[in-house]
């Protein structure tokens, strides 16, 4: 049986070369090693948070108050020899790409990222983790994750509303280039250059793909030297993350991550992502990301057949 992609995350413990107990759960460590206080819960979860009183946020007028649903947490349970852990981390939209790049640097599994609310302001958004190991080694994962959040908000004390970078203008593009680099045709249409890629799946005992919406997609706009790029990649559970790790090799933004369906086989996730830099460098970046996904996929053929 293949190992689940939550249960084969990276193992922070160095091998066997540690003591039988060097990865048990320890509440005082965890706490040591995050430097807040923990709660152990009845059934022994030891839970750490954080509560995010450093940015005023109202929603639908209301100015929320942590307890509302404004708390970053993370809770490790221990799990034979090594333990699990999950957790939410809650970004403003300059935040997330810092914290994602500090999570997957640190062996942890980014598993969603989207909206809690509508109307608020600045617009908040939550980053799920979660991650197998040693404890102490996923705790200081989850430590670099709140830290890359803490120093963008000590060079900027209030979310900015823009990433870095002018914003590009609408015109001309070497779209065969960028079809010739991406491995894919396109299609132009109002100064935009948009490559579909269609992948299958099954719901309900019916087959259908990309004409349904199962698409990987990129959209380019502007000029070769300053283009930006918009998108979506559809995954599957095991490629989520190699995706992920790509795209942010490449400098191109994650800016979501979620299912589009219920019930389908297998399941597939969508990350959406937003890239602004030289055109070629995005269309590269982008064939990286396919090309990473097609290593994961490849390796499961053999096993579907």
């Amino acid at each position: 049986m293949r190992p689940t992609p939550f249960i084969a995350s990276m193992i922070v413990c160095l091998g066997g070369f540690q003591s039988a107990n060097a990865c048990d759960l320890e509440a005082p460590k965890i706490a040591e090693i995050m430097g807040v206080k923990t709660t152990t819960t009845p059934d022994g979860v030891v839970r750490v948070g954080w509560p995010r009183k450093d940015v005023a946020v109202q929603v639908d007028g209301l100015a929320m108050r942590p307890f509302m649903g404004l708390g970053t947490w993370a809770a490790f349970q221990q799990s034979g020899k090594m333990s699990m852990v999950m957790g939410d981390t809650v970004c403003f939209e300059d935040e997330v790409n810092p914290a994602l790049d500090a999570a997957l640097k640190n062996g942890l599994l980014v598993t969603a990222l989207h909206n809690h609310f509508f109307f608020d302001n600045p617009k908040v958004y939550f980053m799920h983790i979660g991650g197998s190991g040693c404890p102490n080694e996923l705790a200081k994962g989850v430590r670099a994750v709140w830290d890359a959040v803490k120093e963008v908000r000590k060079v900027h004390p209030q979310p900015q509303h823009a990433f870095p970078g002018d914003a590009p203008q609408y015109g001309k593009l070497g779209t065969d280039h960028l079809a010739e680099i991406v491995g894919s045709k396109g299609t132009l249409e109002d100064g935009v250059f948009k490559i579909t890629i269609g992948r299958n799946a099954e719901m309900g005992g019916v087959k259908f793909g990309g004409s349904m919406g199962l698409t990987t997609w990129a959209a380019f706009a502007g000029t070769d030297e300053a283009a930006v790029v918009d998108g979506d990649f559809a995954m599957t559970a095991d490629e989520v993350q190699v995706v992920l790790k790509a795209l942010r090799a490449a400098n191109i933004n994650i800016v979501a991550l979620h299912n589009h369906m219920v019930g389908e086989t297998p399941s597939i996730y969508f990350t959406h992502f937003w890239g602004k830099g030289r055109a070629k460098d995005l269309a590269r970046g982008l064939q990286q990301a396919i090309k990473a996904q097609e290593t994961v996929s490849n390796k499961k053929a053999p096993e579907n057949k």
